[in-house]
């Protein structure tokens, strides 16, 4: 990727809170598109498929399958054709997924307008990240890269209560009005503010036969390979527990009306992980941490498994789901950027490539694992809490094989 040198004197940098906050809008649009939904798939899913409800969870899934699908390419399409044209064509994708979805009659049309929708949402999210590094290098990056990063967790915290007061005032379908406007505002923001970052010059053409060898390099690669097999198990936990947790609090404890602020106080609680991250990866290294968090996650599983199997009284029952559900998020956040730096340290001369790859393959991964557990929701936690189980104890033996560099 091409850093701050390469960039033309004539290129005029905006202010940096400025810059900073339309980075994080820009990679937002992924976070509010997925958690502003949560607390509308009970409705979605009595009007759209009464028959069986359970299937509105794959309004989440199927927007991040096609989030990752669209990530594979969309970094390489900004290496060749610049940064905001790419911005710009899958920012319009998304908006015509969102206008029919907000039209679908049906479960079918809404799934397949969610496909598009996350294709077209791949667009800001990973060329924003490149329009950084174009940018910033070294600890002037990090530190840009911190900023957004701060902004960005609120969403998750902000998006379900927005969602939840949209729906309430104007019904299900105002919640694509909604993504509509959020896109078009950041679109509108970015094409009158920020300058194109990578000129002509230094542009790459786009090949595919180079994205296929980046593709067998890195599986042919122990510890890239093992890195993105675990972080594709560990998405496969992240989205099982975004698919149903709504249903949880609706069906399980009766706590519909309060999800939102349920679901708002554990993103808030979780953020906290990427900054216990950060302070604790040097002394203590990336292997050991993600050990640490499989090894307190299978526990923390075990004991939800037990307390709803015995059918503990609703206070032990919740509060117990509440500290579980917050694990899950919180292990996610101080194991996934850890794999990811895993997968890419022998992969310098290839990384934007590589991280195309590493989050498409990773996230793809994770619904097709995610997507059937999801759908074994019976009334309780427990096939969400098994499938846990079995993800984490997974995770900890192929993590227990990833090699240092220059180890046998």
């Amino acid at each position: 990727m091409t850093t701050a040198v390469n960039v033309p004197s004539t290129a005029k940098r905006l202010p940096q809170t400025e810059f900073i906050a339309l980075m994080a809008m820009l990679a937002a649009t992924v976070a509010f598109s997925i958690d502003a939904m949560l607390p509308a798939l009970p409705e979605i899913g009595a009007a759209l498929s009464p028959e069986n409800v359970n299937n509105a969870q794959l309004i989440i899934t199927s927007f991040v399958l096609g989030m990752g699908v669209g990530t594979m390419f969309t970094g390489p399409l900004s290496d060749a054709f610049g940064r905001k044209p790419v911005m710009v064509g899958g920012a319009m994708i998304y908006v015509i997924a969102c206008v029919v979805a907000w039209a679908a009659q049906s479960l079918e049309v809404m799934l397949a307008a969610r496909v598009v929708q996350g294709l077209g949402a791949a667009g800001p999210r990973v060329v924003a990240m490149a329009l950084i590094r174009d940018l910033y290098s070294g600890p002037n990056m990090a530190r840009i890269l911190s900023f957004v990063m701060v902004v960005f967790s609120l969403v998750p915290a902000l998006a379900p209560t927005m969602g939840h007061y949209i729906i309430l005032g104007f019904g299900w379908r105002a919640i694509f009005a909604a993504f509509v406007i959020f896109s078009v505002l950041s679109l509108a923001w970015l094409l009158v503010r920020q300058p194109e970052t990578l000129m002509p010059e230094n542009r790459r053409p786009l090949s595919i036969t180079a994205l296929w060898s980046a593709i067998k390099e890195m599986f042919a690669h122990r510890t890239a390979r093992l890195s993105i097999f675990v972080q594709t198990l560990t998405f496969g936990m992240l989205f099982t527990v975004l698919s149903s947790t709504q249903q949880v609090f609706d069906i399980t404890f009766g706590q519909s009306d309060h999800f939102h602020l349920w679901f708002g106080g554990i993103a808030i609680v979780a953020a906290s992980a990427s900054v216990l991250n950060a302070r604790i990866v040097v002394r203590l290294g990336m292997r050991a941490i993600i050990k640490a968090m499989f090894t307190v996650q299978i526990a923390v599983t075990l004991i939800m498994i037990a307390v709803t199997a015995a059918d503990a009284p609703y206070w032990l029952a919740f509060g117990t789901y509440v500290v579980w559900l917050t694990s899950n998020f919180f292990q996610a956040g101080l194991t996934i950027g850890n794999l990811n730096a895993l997968a890419m340290e022998e992969m310098g001369h290839i990384a934007g490539m590589a991280a195309s790859i590493i989050a498409a393959v990773a996230t793809i991964g994770g619904v097709l694992i995610a997507a059937p557990v999801a759908l074994l929701f019976d009334g309780t936690p427990l096939p969400m809490a098994v499938g846990t189980l079995t993800f984490s104890l997974l995770a900890l033996w192929l993590t227990t094989m990833i090699k240092r560099p220059g180890e046998v």
